[in-house]
């Protein structure tokens, strides 16, 4: 109504998406991850199990990859990080409790996870039986880490994220993170760039956003700040000099922890927040199925999780 005869008409966004994908396709991903979901839930599990599941039927099953639920997957990971960052100041990473215990239990783990690695190549599975120990080292130290994104998403889903042990143990992720950044420049010789020194930068920059945010409703487009903010200084700023984009939301967050609506803007990312991460989940699956080889040593990799804990 109201478009001239020389207007070209809107494609309908139920029609197709911007890429020119069809609505079947995504229905498809759309009604598989909400039935996988409630599954999980129906059994007792969490539904972030559900949409992993999700993942590997849609891509056991054929269906066409949408390149969009990468985008989502890093939207979420980065809003999801910088919410952290809002309910976390920086000091909590020079405690001891943080520093020293991930200093510890890397060295120990890594020393674990190579010795396990060795037993399971002794099998004849993933690895020859010659298999050196720079190798074995470096399988292990990668096994010492925790997914910061599986572990921050239960820990808001149970509401301890604000706990001792919560932000102890968020603590100790930022300190894996920043040890694997560390890892992958020396390893693969792609040091950050020089620029990554002007991060500094960011210490007057946080301040000239809480000013910002002073003057900032409390309606969408404090929203959208939350946006702005983990995005453009946070990500694309980090990515820009050499470093982890969603490290680089949790930092900015952190630099923000401190302005007395921060908890109030973590909150009001929740749900964006929520929404994006299932595409974090559902594209683990699309990466592709399992074998039963990887099966197997997935199965062996389990018995190291009592040793990890402990």
């Amino acid at each position: 109504v109201g478009q001239s005869a020389h207007t070209p008409a809107r494609r309908g966004v139920l029609a197709w998406d911007r890429r020119g994908e069809p609505v079947g396709t995504v229905a498809i991903y759309l009604v598989v991850t909400f039935l996988a979901g409630l599954a999980a839930i129906l059994v007792r599990l969490p539904p972030l199990v559900g949409f992993l599941a999700a993942g590997f039927i849609i891509n056991a099953a054929g269906v066409e990859h949408l390149d969009a639920i990468d985008t989502l997957a890093d939207l979420g990971v980065t809003l999801l990080l910088f919410g952290v960052g809002l309910k976390l100041e920086l000091r909590t990473l020079l405690r001891k409790e943080v520093w020293l215990t991930t200093t510890v239990h890397m060295a120990l783990t890594v020393v674990m996870g190579a010795v396990l690695i060795l037993l399971i190549a002794l099998l004849g599975l993933s690895l020859p039986a010659d298999t050196d120990w720079a190798t074995l080292a470096v399988l292990g130290f990668a096994l010492s880490f925790s997914s910061t994104v599986l572990v921050v998403k239960v820990l808001d889903d149970r509401g301890e994220s604000q706990s001792v042990y919560g932000r102890i143990a968020i603590g100790v992720l930022i300190m894996q993170d920043l040890a694997a950044v560390a890892f992958l420049a020396i390893a693969t010789g792609q040091t950050p760039s020089p620029w990554a020194f002007a991060l500094v930068g960011l210490l007057p920059l946080a301040w000239v956003l809480r000013r910002i945010w002073d003057r900032i409703g409390h309606d969408e487009l404090h929203v959208l700040f939350g946006v702005v903010v983990a995005i453009v200084p946070g990500y694309a700023l980090f990515e820009a000099v050499g470093l982890k984009g969603d490290l680089g939301a949790l930092v900015v967050g952190m630099l923000l922890a401190s302005h007395p609506a921060a908890g109030e803007l973590s909150q009001d990312l929740f749900a964006l927040k929520e929404v994006l991460l299932i595409g974090f989940f559902v594209s683990i699956g699309l990466t592709g199925l399992p074998t039963t080889e990887t099966l197997a040593v997935s199965a062996l990799l389990l018995l190291a999780l009592p040793f990890k804990a402990a």
